[in-house]
């Protein structure tokens, strides 16, 4: 860590997090959790019954984080 303080200017640190916000980790143990959880949610969805809501990677992804509702989600839940 001490390194990357050394070697690396504010502008390059902000990028590396702007880059991370965006693609998320760099971990590819995530990587691959994340794209099966895709191909799940892809295979579950073409065998639901009709009428059953469809499920979202985030069904199959045990460590992701659902993003948070927006305010008119939140709105149209309240009723």
């Amino acid at each position: 860590m001490e390194e990357a303080r050394q070697r690396l200017s504010y502008a390059e640190v902000r990028q590396w997090a702007a880059y991370r916000n965006k693609h998320g980790r760099l971990d590819a143990g995530q990587r691959v959790e994340r794209a099966m959880a895709q191909l799940s949610a892809l295979y579950a969805n073409s065998h639901r019954k009709k009428d059953a809501e469809p499920l979202t990677i985030y069904d199959f992804l045990p460590h992701g984080q659902r993003p948070a509702d927006s305010l008119e989600q939140a709105m149209a839940t309240w009723g």
